[in-house]
């Protein structure tokens, strides 16, 4: 799917990867809809764009269904319906395992990553499936088909969306809907501090340790450049894509390299 001319909304706009799918979006002729928690992350993002009314905002958490079930209609009013769902939004947890990690911060991983992908997918797919051609993609994570000591729970709900994601693209194969799982490797982005997580290492992000990091401009051109493809995965980043095809052939030996690699941030 062209991006040019369609209705995008993208999750997670206000910074990171959002952000820069947001920006190249808009710099490939969409008109986007960005929606984030965070105002002020939203009107960095406008001041970046410079997009004048292709671009509109919706301060809105994923994890509060009446309001994303009211998005559509919102967007619609705004911008026209929607072509194309870019789903960014997510958090990861405290750097600690399971057998630590309070009810609070677990409830609050599930809620943000699988519930409001739920919410997301229920809230747009209705109309995705009347328009002529739409596209909807999740992002996953590496952690979301590899383990990592310290993430548990959040890679256990990044597996449960690309799962999720791969039964959507089954049901809607006879429909126009086009589906893509984003497996984002290590990004460098603060997705520790907008998690509100403290980070273990520079950097922050749940997938980083001694890998050298994809920029948010890759990822997001990679991201777009894979829906444009019709891509169902799209691994983001030389390290995805490795540790994808090792943990294929031999998951122990991958899990092994993994954990030497995470231990020591464990809090």
């Amino acid at each position: 799917m062209r991006f040019e001319d369609k209705v995008v909304v993208v999750t997670g706009a206000g910074a990171g990867i959002g952000q820069q799918v947001t920006l190249q979006a808009l710099g490939r002729g969409a008109r986007v809809a960005a929606v984030d928690l965070r105002q002020e992350g939203l009107d960095e993002t406008t001041t970046k764009a410079d997009a004048g009314d292709r671009l509109a905002t919706f301060a809105v958490d994923v994890t509060d269904r009446s309001a994303v079930e009211a998005l559509p209609a919102r967007i619609a009013e705004t911008l026209g319906d929607v072509d194309a769902v870019i789903h960014c939004a997510g958090i990861i947890q405290p750097f600690v395992p399971l057998a630590d990690l309070d009810y609070p911060a677990i409830e609050r991983v599930v809620n943000v990553n699988l519930w409001g992908t739920i919410h997301i997918a229920k809230a747009f797919l209705p109309t995705l499936i009347s328009r002529p051609e739409a596209h909807i993609a999740l992002v996953s994570s590496m952690g979301g088909f590899i383990p990592f000591p310290g993430q548990t729970i959040y890679g256990a709900t990044k597996a449960g969306v690309k799962l999720m994601a791969e039964g959507l693209y089954a049901e809607l194969l006879e429909t126009n809907v086009g589906v893509s799982v984003i497996m984002p490797g290590a990004v460098a982005t603060n997705i520790s501090e907008n998690s509100g997580v403290d980070a273990p290492i520079a950097g922050g992000d749940a997938e980083t340790a001694k890998v050298r990091s994809t920029s948010p401009e890759d990822a997001g051109r990679i991201i777009l450049d894979g829906i444009e493809s019709d891509d169902l995965h799209i691994f983001v980043g030389r390290d995805s894509r490795m540790m994808n095809v090792l943990n294929r052939l031999a998951p122990r030996r991958s899990t092994h390299l993994i954990y030497r690699q995470m231990k020591d941030l464990l809090q």
